[in-house]
């Protein structure tokens, strides 16, 4: 992102005497993530000072307006106006207190402008926890399965209806069935399409060993930014991807998500399902819309970065194919049903990913599920929700995802029907 600083008093400290505009550009196309981090230049302490102070709030669900800063031993009081949709806002709460999980986030945001809509976290056993949002020690999951799929359609060429060969069982790993290449009368066949959209562990197993080595899963990993900080007007822990390269069955796990050494942040999974939905280009999300002084005076006004090219516009289109199937007929088709038949909602296309694992931080049982839903006017927003359950089951996260999607396209066709009335 870049910030664009207007403050006299910062930059009298420079050697100026004049309000003049300091305007810090990374774009993530042209330089390699180590150049654009350190590129972050050191006059810019206003814009480094709020995003402390905007990430401090945020860890503790405080969306407040009003603060201090202290600048050259002076307090100076400023006021924030967030990019959350009321509405949107109120909904994702609302979701969270009714249903109750023993923990729960929910982070929408415009893929259009990199808004953020809706940002919402709760803790039943303690309600004035830290935002879940911002942690990154839940299992990523199968949502891994998405970063695995890329790598085998962008470096490979492998199409969605590649027939791939397995053995065993669907969803555990066992070390005879995925390092196993017979083909005998109980080897099943199944489409990378349909293996994405059931997210069969074993089928994608076998598809890394048979056409992704270490090394070309390592380099998706970090094309989608795990292991990376990424910049933006608010912090957030970093994902992990642990990529074994000596160890085939290690391996398996990594891709197919059957594993805790992969971890991911609800921030961060929305903003993989937003590089499927936007031609392979993952969109920044940004919370803080503008800074005014006492005097009213705008001091702060984010500009967005340029999207972070991860793969072809081609090969995110196959993806896209898969997690619409997800939806469709995979592991969320309960959860959508009634959306995907309501016909006021026809011309809405949803996709996404589903991921369950047992994690340790929180100790529960992790259920993920990040996507999109775009409309034909090209409105389109990018969700992840989550929920852990240490006994039982209240609310899946495919469920919170379609209640925010319904929410959120209901008043946009709302509004549109009654333009088409009226003219």
């Amino acid at each position: 992102m870049r910030h664009r600083l207007n403050y006299s008093k910062t930059l009298l400290l420079l050697g100026f005497c004049t309000i003049v505009t300091i305007t810090v550009t990374l774009t993530a196309t042209a330089m390699s993530w180590t150049e654009i981090t350190s590129t972050l230049a050191p006059e810019d302490q206003l814009s480094e000072i709020l995003t402390d102070k905007v990430t401090q709030n945020l860890k503790k669900n405080n969306f407040t307006k009003d603060f201090e800063i202290s600048l050259f031993d002076d307090k100076e009081k400023f006021k924030v106006s967030y990019t959350l949709d009321p509405e949107l806002q109120s909904e994702a709460q609302t979701l969270l207190k009714r249903y109750k999980p023993d923990y729960a986030a929910i982070f929408m945001y415009d893929v259009q402008t990199g808004e953020v809509l809706a940002m919402s976290s709760w803790q039943k056993s303690n309600p004035k926890a830290e935002n879940l949002n911002l942690k990154a020690t839940f299992p990523a999951a199968s949502i891994f399965k998405i970063v695995t799929a890329s790598a085998a359609v962008d470096q490979m060429g492998i199409n969605p209806d590649r027939k791939i060969a397995f053995n065993g069982g669907n969803y555990t790993l066992y070390k005879r069935n995925v390092l196993s290449e017979k083909i005998n009368k109980w080897t099943r066949f199944v489409t990378l399409k349909e293996a994405f959209a059931r997210s069969l562990n074993t089928a994608f197993g076998r598809l890394t060993l048979e056409n992704l080595s270490p090394k070309a899963l390592a380099d998706y990993s970090e094309r989608f930014l795990f292991n990376k900080d990424i910049i933006t007007d608010f912090k957030f822990q970093q994902s992990t991807a642990v990529i074994p390269e000596d160890n085939a069955f290690a391996l398996t796990q990594a891709a197919s998500g059957f594993t805790r050494d992969n971890t991911l942040s609800p921030v961060h999974g929305a903003m993989i399902a937003s590089t499927i939905v936007n031609k392979g280009n993952m969109v920044t999300p940004y919370i803080v819309r503008e800074v005014t002084n006492e005097k009213g005076e705008v001091v702060y006004k984010p500009n967005i970065i340029k999207p972070i090219q991860v793969m072809t516009p081609e090969s995110a289109e196959k993806i896209e194919q898969m997690m619409e199937q997800t939806v469709l007929a995979g592991t969320s088709r309960k959860a959508f049903r009634k959306l995907i038949k309501d016909k006021k909602f026809k011309e809405v296309e949803m996709g996404g990913k589903t991921g369950h694992l047992t994690g340790t931080n929180p100790k529960g049982r992790t259920d993920w599920f990040v996507g999109y839903a775009k409309d034909s006017d090209g409105n389109t927003v990018a969700l992840a929700a989550i929920t852990v359950n240490i006994k039982k089951w209240t609310v899946k996260s495919s469920s919170l995802a379609e209640m925010m999607f319904r929410k959120h396209f209901k008043y946009i066709l709302d509004n549109k029907n009654k333009n088409v009335v009226k003219n």
